[in-house]
């Protein structure tokens, strides 16, 4: 391979075991000892796109008039069903498809004008990482570093940020699924992006990865000054780890502004969890009060109420019946209400 090629000042991007290998700058080329970039430029949005709207065939819209606003600085869930058009997206968005780049803007460039000297600041890790398995995490990361032409001391700071320093002569395929996931978004990263995407990073991982990943977001957020996009399927975690978030279904955009304002949205319903000693009696007792009663496991309870209806009224009920209450948790009613709005035809 001529690898003259690679030091070409514009170039069309190719693809290395599905890692864009992108113009060199002096600026890729710095130590990364903290990967917070200088922004000179700030834009309102990190991610922007008007109208878009994707086909694979004349009958199969994937993607409806879709109108992202990713606000710079924050962490937003691309949440939706599978299926529902999230990783077609999110290929789009890195010009992995034909479409009309046009509706685009990544940093505020136009993504037609500006592919592929845009991905200089962008971190993408679509579906799963692809990685050399016989390789340890740093050579890994070498081999990123040689053909991008990158110092290698940024490798040492970019493992301890993704909490791989430890691994040592390990290879990859001796790694977890959660420290696979964990190299994948270090060679997303190890050019200092300013944009971070990341197509449903915690799918398959035990609780623990999920923790992992879901730390490391918010600190290459709140310690980098990265801004992170993730798509996912799962609400829960989209609400611990996100300050924004869009939902899409059957390809269109269903709602899209900030996790306050989702859980603060009127009629809403609130999940009340009571801890009790007996919780199949209790529901037993309570099934003619509240029908929709659901047993969680043998001390605790769930009953969903209207956002008007007060929780203290239904402690008292508790208490008129003889049930004593040894804890009360109450959660915004998120899950159904997603549930019911993505099973809309």
């Amino acid at each position: 391979m001529d690898t003259r090629a690679f030091h070409k000042p514009v170039m069309p991007f190719s693809v290395c075991k599905n890692l864009f290998i992108l113009p060199i700058t002096d600026r890729l080329a710095e130590p990364v000892f903290n990967l917070r970039t200088n922004h000179h430029m700030q834009h309102e949005y990190a991610i922007e796109t008007h109208n878009l709207s994707y086909s694979f065939s004349k009958t199969d819209k994937v993607i409806d008039s879709l109108s992202l606003r990713v606000p710079t600085g924050s962490i937003y869930g691309f949440l939706g069903p599978n299926g529902a058009g999230k990783t077609t997206s999110m290929k789009l968005l890195c010009g992995m498809l034909p479409g009309k780049h046009s509706n685009i803007s990544l940093l505020g460039k136009p993504l037609d004008q500006c592919m592929p000297e845009v991905f200089a600041e962008v971190g993408t890790l679509i579906e799963m990482p692809s990685l050399y398995l016989n390789l340890t995490a740093y050579d890994n990361l070498r081999h990123l570093c040689i053909l991008n032409g990158y110092d290698s001391s940024v490798i040492d700071p970019i493992l301890e940020t993704v909490g791989l320093a430890h691994t040592g002569k390990k290879l990859a395929k001796a790694f977890s699924l959660g420290m696979k996931q964990r190299l994948g978004i270090a060679t997303a990263i190890i050019h200092k992006p300013k944009l971070l995407m990341l197509d449903e990073p915690v799918n398959g991982l035990d609780p623990a990865g999920i923790v992992e990943i879901r730390n490391l977001l918010i600190r290459l957020k709140e310690e980098h000054g990265i801004t992170v996009f993730i798509s996912s399927h799962m609400l829960s975690e989209i609400e611990k780890t996100c300050d924004h978030i869009g939902i899409i279904h059957r390809g269109k955009l269903r709602y899209q502004g900030t996790m306050e304002g989702l859980t603060n949205r009127p009629g809403l319903s609130k999940e009340v969890q009571f801890i009790v000693e007996d919780a199949p009696a209790a529901a037993e007792k309570l099934l003619p009060v509240f029908p929709g009663i659901r047993v969680l496991n043998n001390r605790a309870i769930q009953i969903n109420i209207d956002e008007d209806v007060q929780v203290s009224d239904i402690n008292r009920k508790l208490v008129e019946l003889s049930i004593p209450v040894e804890g009360i948790e109450v959660k915004k009613g998120l899950e159904e209400w997603f549930m019911n709005m993505t099973n809309e035809k």
